[in-house]
């Protein structure tokens, strides 16, 4: 099998897998960079571009179900904006990029594996600094590593009681869209670029994306699907830190 359909393969499993846990695969695009051993100022751009593929399908089907919670997700999202921007220009030389991608790989694997709070009521009020601190972290991180920015930030949603499950899940593929977009365009004028064979990869990402919301968990328990996510994370994740 062709080195670039055994990748694209590869992210549309991810993608899959994210998908069914409202993810975009951020973290995992990031992971299968790392096995295959993409260059440093490939990565970051690459999994931004994933990323915009992935939530953009997901955010489109969240927007046509009408599942989108606007009041929750603009104050959050609005100083993400800027940090994403930022965090894009930022260019980490590369054994410091796979440090610091590699240990915020393993603390998503963390988040993976810890036991989110089970809310049934939907919040109504929230705490607007702290929220939209959370938000613009979450930016920037995204923008500094190609890491979506959802896995970081719905937990906390759910965590501090800002959000139900079923709202800060719906609102996590048009924040990692957004930030993605900025994040990317930040990127791109530093001056990197987006790997050879992407477009290839973005067919792949979109197609686990379909299949994965179209699932929803229907033949894999979610609590399976964080446990393999979080497996495949924490072998990236150590894998950059000894790149």
């Amino acid at each position: 099998m062709d080195h670039n359909v055994l990748l694209a393969f590869l992210m549309s499993c991810v993608s899959l897998l994210y998908a069914t846990v409202g993810q975009a695969g951020g973290t995992a695009f990031l992971a299968v960079m790392a096995f295959a051993g993409f260059p440093a100022e490939e990565m970051r751009p690459t999994a931004l571009l994933l990323n915009i593929v992935a939530a953009g399908y997901a955010t489109w089907r969240l927007h046509r179900h009408g599942a989108i919670h606007w009041r929750l997700l603009l104050p959050i999202t609005a100083p993400s904006l800027a940090t994403a921007f930022l965090g894009g220009l930022l260019v980490l030389d590369g054994s410091v990029y796979f440090t610091v991608t590699g240990l915020l790989l393993i603390a998503a694997a963390g988040l993976m594996l810890s036991r989110r709070k089970s809310a049934t009521a939907e919040t109504e009020s929230i705490r607007l600094p702290p929220a939209m601190l959370a938000g613009a972290v979450a930016g920037l991180l995204s923008g500094v590593t190609g890491v979506g920015g959802g896995v970081f930030l719905v937990p906390q949603l759910v965590l501090f009681g800002w959000a139900s499950a079923r709202r800060a899940a719906g609102i996590s593929a048009p924040f990692i869209l957004s930030n993605s977009v900025l994040g990317l365009a930040g990127a791109l004028l530093a001056g990197q670029h987006i790997t050879p064979g992407a477009g290839l990869y973005a067919v792949g990402a979109i197609a686990g994306a379909i299949l994965g919301t179209s699932i929803g968990g229907r033949w894999m328990s979610e609590r399976v699907t964080r446990y393999v996510l979080a497996a495949i994370l924490l072998f990236a994740g150590s894998r950059l830190l000894l790149r």
